[in-house]
């Protein structure tokens, strides 16, 4: 028996097809309602709506990601209350419709950044990239963020100077444009003026604030999940540190453990993502599958390689900073022993996360990160992984 393979699919305007997502292999699809409003309540009509397309192609609807998070649940003002409720019954209509997973992030703001979305590897393929000097340009000259000189170095601000020089406005535009970039599967992002005061409404807000709201909104939310038989599976911050004076909760092993905590139950579970995690040198991987594996309820699996500092790019799948075959070998013991014990979700869904553009994918439109070649070679090479330490393990 095999990890639940899946895919990430954006919805109708998706350039890969259903049908291309069938010849890759994967047999689980992983979506969201992409043309709802931030706060909307998904209906029964628009998720079996959503559903019949992709059963009628033969695939299952494995996992929701994402029903987002209204920017007032996260620092608890306005209307936060009423989004709450939404959510409940976004979830309570996914369960009645047989959804049996939601993922979901608390980042404030923003989802995962990235400074370069076409980071040249040596084969020709392109990556994703995070440089914390360009991030720092942006944050420092480009932003103006009031209080940012005092989040970096000097000799990051020196280098971040220097940086700047060699960018023309048409530069400046396309890191703009890249940071401030909405959530995957989005057309929107912010002005650099709506961005400034979104962040101003974060003013006072500590992380122990954020991690409070988020476990309020973990006991408002994890009863309904239980009640809907869905498991839910929080993502972690990408990457694993504070932006923009933002706080981050979702970071480490020790804010999983708050997590699981705040609502002791089997529908409150993490995503594993190897890429967001291992972002940040210090998280053990391996540990915190071993030690928290029962409450894992989805995967992404991608590796990054660390440059120096906080600076990474997406590596190929099995190559990179994250022991890739040590992570596999613990999800698979895992699965063994839910199976074993009797538990429905042995199989745990897992999407290969990103991928290189490579191929004819360079010259086609796709989303950042989401190319469907430089997924299906890595959805390949997991798939090749996963059966040779099973083959080992028997």
């Amino acid at each position: 028996m095999n990890l639940n393979q899946t895919w990430r699919w954006f919805g109708p305007n998706d350039t890969t097809t259903l049908q291309d997502v069938k010849q890759t292999g994967a047999t689980g699809i992983v979506t969201a309602l992409h043309h709802l409003q931030i706060g909307e309540i998904w209906t029964k009509q628009e998720i079996l709506a959503r559903k019949k397309q992709i059963e009628d192609t033969g695939l299952c609807w494995s996992v929701a990601e994402s029903i987002p998070v209204h920017e007032d649940i996260k620092r608890q003002s306005d209307d936060y209350i009423k989004w709450i409720d939404h959510y409940k019954r976004s979830i309570r209509n996914l369960g009645e419709c047989g959804i049996p997973v939601l993922c979901y992030n608390f980042m404030p703001v923003l989802d995962w950044t990235r400074t370069d979305i076409n980071y040249p590897m040596p084969d020709g393929s392109t990556a994703l990239r995070f440089d914390e000097v360009a991030f720092a340009a942006f944050d420092l000259f480009i932003l103006n963020r009031e209080g940012a000189d005092q989040e970096f170095s000097q000799e990051l601000v020196k280098k971040a100077e220097s940086y700047l020089q060699t960018l023309n406005n048409d530069d400046k535009s396309l890191l703009t444009q890249t940071i401030l970039a909405g959530l995957p599967g989005s057309e929107d992002g912010y002005t650099l003026e709506e961005f400034r005061e979104i962040l101003k409404s974060y003013n006072g807000i500590s992380a122990a604030d954020l991690k409070d709201h988020l476990k309020f909104f973990l006991r408002e939310i994890v009863p309904e999940a239980e009640k809907a038989n869905l498991r839910l599976a929080i993502h972690p911050d990408d990457p694993p540190f504070s932006l923009f004076g933002l706080p981050r909760v979702v970071s480490t092993e020790n804010d999983l453990t708050d997590i699981i905590k705040a609502a002791d139950s089997i529908s409150n579970g993490w995503t594993l993502c190897t890429g967001s995690f291992g972002a940040n040198p210090f998280n053990d991987l391996i540990g915190m599958v071993k030690r928290l594996a029962q409450r894992i309820n989805f995967i992404h699996l991608r590796n990054i390689k660390i440059e120096s500092g906080r600076t990474f790019h997406e590596a190929d799948h099995l190559n990179g900073d994250v022991d890739m075959a040590g992570v596999m070998e613990e999800l698979l013991k895992e699965m063994k022993h839910r199976l074993k014990n009797g538990r429905p979700d042995f199989q745990v869904p897992m999407r290969p996360d990103h991928g290189h553009n490579m191929l004819s994918d360079l010259h086609t439109n796709r989303y950042p990160g989401y190319s469907c070649i430089g997924r299906m070679r890595g959805l390949a090479e997991l798939r090749g992984l996963e059966t040779g330490i099973k083959k080992r393990m028997s």
